[in-house]
Formats: structure tokens, C-alpha cells, sequence
């Protein structure tokens, strides 16, 4: 691991570092002032590669950051903070983006247990609608952008109400058939991480990755309690506590909705954060088995049913049909 920058240290000749705001297994996140642009704060992330890594490796993992952080800095919404510039400085990467002030979701959440309640479930599923709207977005796009570490320190509150997606540090850009070097930036939070995001280069996420890490903060968010990770509960079905036994407030249908969005197998989550958006407002209901045909033919399907009935069935049906006749004969004659 790299020193740390230190204060007034400048990058790139423009931003002046502050003061460092975070730091994960991929690298730090500081606090810096844009010279260019007086009284802007950024946050500038360092993304340090594994120097373990064959060189050959490690220059394909800096050219994949490179497209990457082109991608983002096109993305333009209200519950993501904006991309502004990216460049290199010896063995590292930066990403240069809006400073976000207030305070991440898991310092409200701590917060609330230490005053021994819990955070309001409507005030928790108004910010599970804003992230579910981010995602969206990102899943979306050409090609589609799953964030793979959803966590309840990734998220901000602003003052103005607006919760934040923040850290791309495990961003990945599905490009089909395009081995991508997500080992460089490690798998994500353990206890919000599905078990199909376990692997060196992450090849099997897809958007349901993100669907699943969200169900896991919102069960953390809503319980004051940390989700038995997948691995455990691969092992351990029953690791899992259903969130209500934990908070009795919880709505029924939140229960289900977490249930379903943190299914061990992708197949059995919601298709999108958008299905998952929209069950939790109460506004679609779980779907476990494919619509039926609606271009079927009943009348068919019943005839051939019934000629694969056995001879005396078959002879049971025709009589009680002919009485029927016979009745509904005597009634209109």
C-alpha cells in the first residue's frame, strides 16, 4: 500500500488535496479544492492496482480503468455524483468527482441503535427508491454499468434530501465477451456481495449483483442488524433472521420484497432494480413462474385432455354430457 497523499499536496496541478474522507481495499478517497474553479470541492479517488499483478496485466487493468472512467464521466443523474475528469500519476489512478456533503446512511443507521430505536421504515423505502432509480439508470446504459458495492457507507444523505450512489471503485462495464480485471479492485463488502460476485474477475454479475446488494443494505438499514453474508447462509439457510422478528414495524410485503431480492440464486431475485422499485412501493407483485400463454387455444387444450383420459372416464363424460343436453332440451321445448 502507497503512502497516503498529504495535505496541500496538488494533483495534476489543479486539485489541492484537503484532507482524506475515506479509504477502502482499493485506495483512498480525499477531500480536495479545484484551483480552476474557486470554491469547488471534489472528491478525488485513488484507485491503486495490485502491484502483485504480471505487467501484462497491470497495463490491461489501467487501460480498463480508462475506458471505464470514460464511461462515467458521460453519466448525468440527480442520485449520482457527476464524473469530472480522470488521469494517471505513476502506479495510480484517480477519478475526480462532485464533493457530497451529509452523512452516509450507516452513521444514521448506527446512530439509531445507539438510541436504542430504528430508522422510519417509509423515510428507509423513500431512500430505496431514489437508489432503485439510480441503478436503473446505470443498468441501462450501452453498455449496461452494475456498481457492485451498494453498502449502506456508499450512500449519502445531502442536506436537500437527495441520497447518493457514491465510490466506483468496483464499477464494472458489462462488455460482452471481454474479460474484465475486477481482481485489481478486489469483490466487494462481504455482507452485501451475492455469491455469483465471488470469483477473480466477476464474469457471472449482472444487474440482479446489484439488486441483491441493495436488498442486503436495506435489511441492514431497516434492523440495525448486519445480514448473514452468502457464503454463511449457503451453508446456513437459516442464518438469515427475517428482518421482522428483528423489527416488528416492518411491513409485510418489505419482508418478502427482501426475501426476494436477496435469494442466493440470481434466477429467483427481480429481474431489475426497477421490478424490485416497484414491489416495494406496492405497485407489482412477485412473479416465480413464466405468464402463461395468452394465445392459447382452451378449447383445444381441453379436448385433447380429455381424449388422453382413460376409456371409462372418457364414457363418464359422455353420458353426463348427454343428460345435460337431454335436460336443457326438455327446459326449451
Amino acid at each position: 500500500m502507497a503512502l497516503p497523499l498529504n495535505k496541500g499536496e496538488v494533483l495534476r496541478g489543479r486539485y489541492e488535496i484537503r484532507q482524506q474522507i475515506g479509504q477502502g481495499g482499493t485506495g483512498s478517497v480525499y477531500l480536495a479544492e479545484d484551483r480552476r474553479l474557486e470554491g469547488r470541492l471534489c472528491a478525488v479517488k485513488e484507485v491503486e492496482h495490485d502491484r502483485a499483478l504480471p505487467a501484462k496485466m497491470f497495463e490491461e487493468a489501467r487501460e480498463q480503468f480508462m475506458r471505464e472512467a470514460t464511461v462515467l464521466a458521460r453519466l448525468d443523474h440527480p442520485n449520482l455524483p457527476k464524473v469530472s475528469d480522470f488521469f494517471s500519476r505513476e502506479n495510480r489512478d484517480y477519478l475526480v468527482m462532485d464533493y457530497v456533503p451529509g452523512e452516509d446512511l450507516r452513521t444514521l443507521m448506527l446512530d439509531a441503535r445507539r438510541q436504542k430505536t430504528f430508522l422510519r421504515e417509509d423515510v428507509v423505502l423513500g431512500w430505496a427508491n431514489q437508489i432503485a432509480n439510480a441503478l436503473t439508470y446505470l443498468h441501462r446504459q450501452s453498455p449496461p454499468i452494475i456498481h457492485r458495492d451498494i453498502k449502506p457507507s456508499n450512500l449519502k444523505l445531502t442536506p436537500s434530501g437527495l441520497v447518493k450512489l457514491v465510490d466506483f471503485g468496483l464499477v464494472r462495464v458489462l462488455v460482452p465477451d471481454e474479460m474484465t480485471i475486477t481482481v485489481i479492485q478486489g469483490q466487494g463488502t462481504i455482507l452485501y456481495t451475492p455469491l455469483e460476485q465471488y470469483g477473480s474477475d466477476g464474469s457471472h454479475t449482472d444487474v440482479r449483483s446489484d439488486v441483491y446488494s441493495l436488498g442486503a443494505t436495506l435489511y441492514h438499514l431497516l434492523t440495525n442488524t448486519a445480514p448473514s453474508d452468502a457464503r454463511q447462509r449457503f451453508l446456513t439457510p437459516e442464518s438469515l433472521t427475517p428482518p421482522k422478528e428483528i423489527n416488528s414495524a416492518i411491513n409485510r410485503r418489505t419482508q418478502r420484497g427482501l426475501k426476494w431480492a436477496m435469494s442466493l440464486h440470481p434466477d429467483e431475485r427481480p429481474d431489475s432494480a426497477e421490478d424490485f422499485r416497484l414491489f416495494l412501493l406496492g405497485q407489482k407483485e412477485i412473479i416465480t413462474s413464466p405468464l402463461p400463454n395468452l394465445h392459447q387455444q382452451p378449447p383445444k387444450a381441453k379436448l385433447r385432455d380429455l381424449l388422453a383420459q382413460p376409456a371409462e372416464q372418457r364414457l363418464l363424460w359422455l353420458i353426463g354430457g348427454m343428460m345435460v343436453l337431454s335436460f336443457l332440451t326438455s327446459v326449451l321445448g
